[in-house]
């Protein structure tokens, strides 16, 4: 089976601890120099798949720009954990209570949404389907740089734990344009990817 390199996006626009990046923000000089100085690839590496989001997206093009590589597809399965809108902006100092309240009852109740957020069990879901896609994407293409965001990338790469990988990605960030080899395979279990993909 091909191998799928993940690799978190640039630093970007705004960034501070604990902030919920809005989806436009966008790469800084500093994110566009991460991304130059995490070259080379690893060898072997044939494509490029990306999040929409436009950090990553400005990311995975700067890469294709200086290797050459292709971008074969961008996927919402590689978005974000999508944070309620009524905290993308801001830091802890200054979320909402009824945010402050999902936080406490999250793990206790996976499924449960803040307003328009993704679930912990939703973005496990999600996450599963975008591991499956990627290795369907790696077997059509061969091996695959997958630049996505830090906390999807932390569930990702700890799968078997279910819902409760989302807090140790919270726990163990990427940092910007850090690259990890994603040595989950996929199994049995695992959900089939589908062609149309995304979400």
């Amino acid at each position: 089976m091909a191998d799928v390199w993940l690799m978190r996006h640039g630093a970007y626009e705004g960034h501070r601890p604990g902030y919920h990046a809005p989806h436009e923000a966008a790469l800084t000089q500093e994110g566009r120099d991460q991304v130059r100085g995490s070259l080379p690839l690893p060898e072997g590496i044939a494509a490029i798949v990306t999040s929409p989001i436009p950090r990553a997206r400005q990311t995975a093009t700067l890469v294709s720009h200086l290797t050459g590589l292709p971008i074969v597809a961008t996927s919402g399965l590689l978005a974000e954990w999508r944070a309620p809108s009524i905290v993308l902006g801001r830091t802890a100092e200054t979320y909402p209570p009824v945010y402050r309240a999902w936080r406490a009852r999250r793990l206790a109740n996976p499924s449960l949404r803040c307003e328009d957020g993704e679930s912990l069990a939703d973005l496990h879901t999600r996450a599963r389907h975008c591991a499956a896609f990627l290795h369907h994407t790696a077997q059509r293409h061969g091996p695959l740089l997958a630049v996505s965001h830090t906390l999807l990338l932390g569930v990702l790469t700890q799968l078997p734990a279910g819902p409760a990988a989302f807090t140790t990605a919270v726990r163990t960030p990427w940092q910007f344009a850090e690259r990890r080899l994603l040595t989950c395979r996929r199994t049995a279990a695992a959900p089939r990817f589908m062609e149309s993909g995304g979400r």
